[in-house]
């Protein structure tokens, strides 16, 4: 049960997380490349994102 919490929680987050990089002012290609490269590195890429690339990848793929 506390696994599937866990799954879930995840899945919520990763789908906030590809919305909020379809949002960004970057090319449509790079939005999509961090958007499958988040998805696909699962909690390492989620914890990447939000501790740090949130912020800085928008400017950094200008």
């Amino acid at each position: 049960m506390i696994s599937f919490i866990i799954w879930i929680i995840g899945l919520v987050l990763a789908i906030k997380a590809v919305l909020e990089i379809l949002k960004w002012p970057v090319d449509g290609v790079k939005k999509l490349l961090v958007a499958i490269l988040v998805l696909l590195t699962s909690w390492i890429g989620l914890a990447v994102y939000y501790f740090w690339g949130r912020e800085n990848l928008p400017s950094i793929l200008k």
